[in-house]
C-alpha cells in the first residue's frame, strides 16, 4: 500500500499541459482545481461551461464522439484526464446504448487522439465496480475501457493510469451521489429512505481527498499502473444515516425498506478480476462527519427549505466554503 505525499510537489514540468475532460463535474472539477494549484496548464473539456472555471483555467465546450474537435483539443497538451460519461448507475442501466456509446466509444476518441499527440500519460476514471458483476452496463462499459487503455499501451506505447474511485462525497455533487441524495432528502422532507437494511458497507472518500491522490499518480511510480482510491474507513450505511440524524437533532426520520438495494454491493464489489490494483490512501483526509456537515450547508443553502422544522441547521454549520 502506497501513501500519497502530504505536499502539493511541483509539476514534472513547470509548462507541463493538461487537459481534463469531464472537468466541470463532480470530481473532474476537483482534480482540475488541484492541477492548477501545483502549477499546471490547465484545460476543461467539457459539453457545458464549468460552473467552477478559474481565471488561469482555459475552456472547451465539445463533445467527447466528437473525434476531430477532441483530437484539434488536445495539440500542445501532455497529461489527459478523462471524467467525461455516463456515471449513473441507474442511467446506464436504463439507457445501455447511450452508456456504451458514451463511455466506450468516447474513451477511445480520446485514445487515439492521445496517441496522434504523443501524449506523456492518459488518466482514466474508472470505478471499484469494475470488480463485480452488478451494475450492469455501467461496470462492463467501464472494463471495456480498461482493456482498450491496455491494448492502446501494448500496441503504441501510450502510457497510463487507470484510477478506480469508490464512493465520493464532497460539495458540488450531484444527484447520483448517494450522500447528497440523502441529505437533499433530510432537508425537503425531513426524513430519508433506503432500500435494505443498512448493513451494507462502504468507504466513502472525500473528494478533495480523491483529487489530490488522482495527481500525485502522475509520479512514475504509478506509470501503467491501476490504482485502487477509496476511504480510509469502513462504515456502514445506517450509521452513515444514524450520524446525519444526530447532526439534525433526530428531528428527522429513516425508514428502511424491505425492497432490497439492486445494482449496487452490500458489503464487497469484488467478484470479478481485472488485473490487480495498488491502493493509494492520502496522508491526511477529511473528517467524514465534517465533510457532511459542509454539504448539508451547501445542500441546505441550494434547496428550497421545504422543512421549516429543520431552520435550525443554519446556526449548526459554519457557511464558510
Amino acid at each position: 500500500m502506497k501513501k500519497s505525499s502530504t505536499g502539493n510537489p511541483s509539476p514534472l514540468n513547470p509548462k507541463d499541459r493538461v487537459i481534463v475532460f469531464g472537468g466541470a463535474g463532480f470530481l473532474g472539477s476537483y482534480v482540475a482545481d488541484e492541477l492548477s494549484e501545483r502549477g499546471y496548464c490547465v484545460t476543461i473539456y467539457d459539453h457545458k461551461k464549468s460552473p467552477y472555471l478559474r481565471k488561469n483555467q482555459n475552456m472547451i465546450e465539445g463533445d467527447i464522439l466528437d473525434r476531430g474537435k477532441v483530437v484539434s483539443a488536445l495539440k500542445g497538451s501532455d497529461y489527459v484526464y478523462n471524467f467525461a460519461g455516463i456515471a449513473g448507475l441507474d442511467e446506464a442501466c436504463q439507457d445501455p446504448l447511450k452508456a456504451i456509446e458514451t463511455n466506450v466509444l468516447g474513451n477511445t476518441n480520446i485514445l487515439e487522439a492521445c496517441r496522434l499527440n504523443r501524449i506523456k500519460r492518459f488518466v482514466f476514471a474508472s470505478t471499484i465496480y469494475v470488480y463485480s458483476d452488478l451494475a450492469p452496463f455501467y461496470r462492463s462499459s467501464k472494463q471495456a475501457c480498461e482493456l482498450i487503455i491496455e491494448d492502446y499501451q501494448k500496441a503504441f506505447c501510450l502510457d497510463y493510469t487507470i484510477l478506480r474511485y469508490g464512493s465520493l462525497y464532497g460539495r458540488r455533487a450531484n444527484s447520483f451521489n448517494f450522500i447528497y441524495k440523502i441529505v437533499k432528502q433530510a432537508i425537503e422532507e425531513g426524513r430519508i429512505t433506503r432500500k435494505g437494511d443498512g448493513e451494507e458497507i462502504r468507504d466513502y472518500i472525500h473528494v478533495a481527498d480523491a483529487a489530490r491522490c488522482s495527481v500525485d499518480i502522475l509520479s512514475e511510480d504509478f506509470k501503467n499502473q491501476n490504482v485502487i482510491l477509496t476511504g480510509t474507513q469502513s462504515t456502514k450505511v445506517k450509521n452513515l444515516l444514524n450520524m446525519i440524524k444526530e447532526i439534525f437533532q433526530d428531528k428527522i426520520t429513516i425508514e428502511y425498506s424491505t425492497e432490497p438495494e439492486t445494482g449496487h454491493y452490500e458489503i464487497t464489489p469484488y467478484s470479478f478480476r481485472p488485473r490487480v490494483a495498488k491502493k493509494l490512501v492520502a496522508g491526511s483526509y477529511y473528517d467524514l462527519g465534517q465533510g457532511i456537515l459542509d454539504v448539508i450547508y451547501e445542500v441546505y443553502s441550494m434547496s428550497d427549505k421545504k422543512n421549516k422544522n429543520l431552520r435550525h441547521i443554519e446556526k449548526l454549520i459554519d457557511p464558510s466554503p
